[in-house]
């Protein structure tokens, strides 16, 4: 399973992402969900991906190759992130029907993935946008500055109760890796390294993170946000047991 979550204010875009892709008895395998295309300065744009990992990776690759040999339609020369996103949902709809095209080995195996792209094309605000194996694509809005991939309930509380048009980059950031903490807490497939981007709007330039298991900062967030949790709930108003009703009362 894997957890992505980007979220958009007015201060930038923050990415995040697991890299667990297998957490069996026996074997644990690891691989980055997260892909950082810069094209001549002037767009940047971030890709996180989750599901079939055979179709996220030829996904990926066919993007990277469309740039490189300057396709007529590519990252390089679409007008804005909704494009780009019908751009890679097209790609990610046609390599879905290549793996499991022609029955034989692969029939009845699901190679559905989901990415979401964010980004900035210069003249434009940054955006992302979630796109669905199908190929189609959602934006965020007003009250939902955020999106997300993978194993997503866990996570999701955090981000309602915290995040807004106007909170900080660090503020974001710091939100983000709770979120994916609260999620490796519940799911044990979800896990790290922990990849984290940073994006100011109008920089053209992607601060990036890694976090290990044995990460310091990473450690020292989860031990803070663990004690928080406990010192809050003890703050609670306490259950009045004397407004409680008998059986008979509540009839």
């Amino acid at each position: 399973m894997t957890y992505c979550v980007a979220i958009t204010m007015d201060a930038g875009l923050i990415f995040c992402s697991d890299s667990r892709t297998n957490a069996g008895v026996d074997q644990v395998s690891t691989y980055s969900k997260m892909f950082h295309y810069k094209v001549s300065g002037e767009r940047e744009f971030v890709v996180l991906s989750a599901g079939n990992l055979a179709t996220t990776q030829a996904v990926v690759s066919q993007i990277k190759r469309d740039i490189r040999d300057d396709a007529s339609t590519s990252l390089k020369n679409l007008p804005d992130i909704s494009e780009a996103a019908s751009y890679l949902g097209e790609i990610s709809r046609q390599e879905q029907e290549k793996h499991s095209g022609g029955g034989g080995p692969n029939a009845g195996a699901s190679f559905e993935a989901s990415f979401i792209l964010g980004g900035q094309v210069e003249g434009d605000k940054p955006r992302l946008a979630m796109v669905y194996p199908q190929g189609n694509h959602i934006t965020t809005s007003k009250d939902t500055p955020y999106l997300q991939i993978g194993e997503s309930k866990y996570g999701k509380p955090i981000l309602d109760r915290i995040l807004s048009r106007t909170t900080s980059l660090e503020d974001a950031s710091r939100c983000a890796l709770v979120s994916m903490d609260s999620t490796m807490r519940s799911n044990l497939t979800v896990g790290p390294p922990i990849e984290l981007a940073v994006y100011a709007t109008d920089s053209f330039n992607l601060t990036r993170f890694r976090f290990d298991d044995d990460d310091e900062y990473l450690r020292e967030l989860k031990k803070a946000w663990d004690q928080y949790l406990i010192e809050a709930f003890d703050r609670l108003p306490p259950l009045q047991w004397s407004d409680a009703q008998s059986p008979d009362e509540s009839a």
